[in-house]
């Protein structure tokens, strides 16, 4: 079901009302912005200047939508995919975690995450489920307490009732900042399976400089959320800083790690993650071109994008728009773009919050329009299988 295009008029109220302040998870007044250039070592061991692939994807690509798997989901965020293809998503506000058949969209809530206290952009955010599932059975969260960001692993025993199925969080990683705005909250495990979690500087800028704070930040531990060997401080889970609110975490076929976050007014940004590299936030914003900050490889108007999640497939890193209502995609050549990004689904489905790899050419598509910023209709929030190219 398509959600009818945006007339001009209701366009304009959206434009007047999302101007300059709160534009959906990350556009409020706080400083700057963001990198500048710089390239070294990549993310998990290869060289971001690593050969680009001899046949890039097609500069033009395509993105038909083959069923909606579910709906009725209520602020969903978080999405992660079981070892069968079933997938488990996070209500931010509601603290719950819902398994969704990949095959017929049935829901069931398997529990509640204790110690939730959504508010704002925070609450029940990032979900991961851990590499070696098949023996350990835990289900990772980020989420917002009454008293900061922190993730948590929990047991998921599938033989219990109906939302009693997850066990007591145990706490990996404590004392990420919180804030009404710009919480982070994406966690993916990387391919050396180590625990990767973007944060934000909750609109207190100079967090994101701040080395020993774990706002404006990417981090990297391990499962049990201890400091990896490599990280660019031997005791510290500080992957990359100077970020301002980083939403979507991927990787690609070379290994490599990029990140979505928000800008400020002006630009949003897709980066390519190097360990120990400084991306800018306060003191500039896109591609700024200062020594010592990394320049962002793509750049959006704000309107057009506030990304959150991101994916790769097809040869092209996949970024769900927030106020920008649309699906972007971008072509990759090595470690750069080898085309324009072009934006798909405009205005169809409202906010789109996530997106996920479901294998070779499908993704899984999150809306957000019950997260008190969209325009909810009936049906919303719902899961899209896709088909990209």
């Amino acid at each position: 079901m398509h959600r009818p295009a945006v007339t001009a008029v209701v366009a304009a109220a959206v434009l007047f009302l999302t101007a300059g302040c709160s534009s959906g998870d990350g556009r409020h007044p706080a400083g700057s912005a963001k990198p500048s250039s710089d390239r070294a070592a990549s993310p998990t061991g290869g060289s971001p200047s690593a050969s680009p692939t001899p046949s890039g994807p097609p500069a033009k690509g395509s993105v038909k939508v083959l069923s909606t798997l579910t709906e009725g989901l209520q602020s969903p965020w978080g999405l992660a995919a079981l070892p069968g293809g079933d997938l488990l998503v996070a209500s931010r506000d509601e603290g719950t975690i819902t398994r969704v058949s990949a095959d017929g969209g049935k829901q069931t809530e398997i529990g509640s995450v204790p110690g939730v206290a959504p508010g704002g952009e925070g609450g029940l955010l990032g979900l991961a489920v851990s590499p070696s599932f098949a023996s350990d059975q835990q289900v990772y969260a980020y989420f917002t307490t009454a008293s900061d960001n922190r993730i948590a692993r929990m047991l998921y025993d599938e033989r219990k009732p109906p939302g009693q199925q997850l066990g007591a969080p145990d706490t990996v990683l404590r004392g990420i900042p919180k804030g009404v705005i710009h919480n982070g909250g994406r966690i993916a495990f990387g391919p050396d399976k180590m625990l990767y979690a973007g944060t934000g500087e909750t609109g207190e800028t100079g967090l994101a400089q701040d080395k020993e704070s774990l706002g404006g930040k990417i981090l990297r531990m391990t499962p049990d959320g201890q400091p990896v060997h490599g990280n660019p401080e031997a005791d510290s889970v500080v992957y990359s800083y100077g970020h301002r609110n980083v939403q979507g975490l991927a990787w690609d076929s070379e290994k490599r790690l990029w990140a979505a976050e928000f800008g400020q007014n002006t630009w949003d940004e897709l980066n390519l993650v190097e360990p120990g590299k400084n991306y800018g936030w306060p003191a500039v914003e896109g591609k700024a071109g200062r020594a010592g900050f990394v320049d962002p490889v793509a750049q959006w108007r704000t309107a057009e994008s506030s990304p959150s999640g991101i994916a790769y497939a097809e040869g092209s890193i996949w970024m769900a728009g927030l106020r920008g209502e649309r699906l972007w995609r971008i072509p990759l050549s090595g470690a750069e773009p080898s085309a324009e990004p072009q934006p798909f689904l405009e205005e169809e489905y409202g906010r789109l919050r996530t997106v996920l790899s479901a294998g070779g050419d499908q993704l899984w598509l999150v809306t957000s329009e019950t997260d008190t910023r969209g325009t909810p209709e009936p049906g919303d929030d719902r899961i899209l299988r896709l088909e990209v190219k």
